[in-house]
């Protein structure tokens, strides 16, 4: 066997030693138990009308060794919106605002993750209300992964951001005696998200290993 074989054989094994290994994300399906999606707005410019939506769901691809490579979307109901009052709600859900006859549902797409500081990080997605698609950026934090009690792989998110109304269309507005507006312009929006890991098909796990 020449030295140069042997070199060689040598190089290969080293390099197959200390290669890193491939970490694959892996895939979560919103809990919607544990998932809260919430906005606050101005009312009066004196104080804030509080609501959540109830139905949604949606998926994310996380891994917390490639922040940067996550994703996510979500689908939610325009009908669920809840803000504790009927008769809101009900004109919320009129033309005048969501028109949730013709638009049923909200979307939100991740386009890219940025800004990554340990666990903090940046998503920047579009976000489609009554119709029409904005660009919008969310702070987010990663919260952790456990197992639970039933041993389902969880992991659990924070997000927040601000959005103008007016940007998707919903304009509808009454002025006050004293020249000020009943609703405000800007909507803050947090979410709370927790996911469940999806299980791998045999076919797929043995593929990864």
């Amino acid at each position: 066997m020449s030295v140069l074989y042997r070199m060689m054989v040598v190089f290969y094994f080293i390099g197959a030693i200390t290669a890193p290994l491939e970490v694959f994300a892996a895939d979560y399906d919103i809990d919607a138990e544990h998932t809260h999606i919430m906005f606050q707005i101005k009312h009066m410019g004196i104080s804030n009308v509080k609501g959540s939506f109830d139905r949604f769901q949606g998926t994310f691809s996380f891994d917390p060794e490639n922040i940067k490579a996550a994703k996510a979307s979500a689908n939610i109901s325009t009908e669920s919106i809840n803000t504790g009052v009927k008769k809101r709600d009900d004109h919320l859900r009129s033309d005048e605002f969501f028109g949730a006859a013709k638009h049923p549902s909200i979307t939100f797409v991740s386009k890219e993750i940025s800004e990554i500081d340990g666990n903090s990080f940046k998503v920047s997605g579009d976000l489609s209300i009554a119709g029409i698609t904005k660009q919008i950026t969310l702070d987010a934090e990663f919260g952790g992964i456990a197992k639970d009690p039933w041993g389902n792989e969880r992991a659990a998110f924070s997000a927040s951001t601000k959005i103008n109304r007016h940007d998707f269309g919903i304009t509808w507005n009454k002025v006050l005696e004293t020249g000020g507006l009943v609703v405000g312009d800007d909507v803050k929006i947090s979410i709370e998200v927790e996911g469940i890991r999806k299980q791998e098909k045999a076919g797929e796990k043995s593929a990864q290993k």
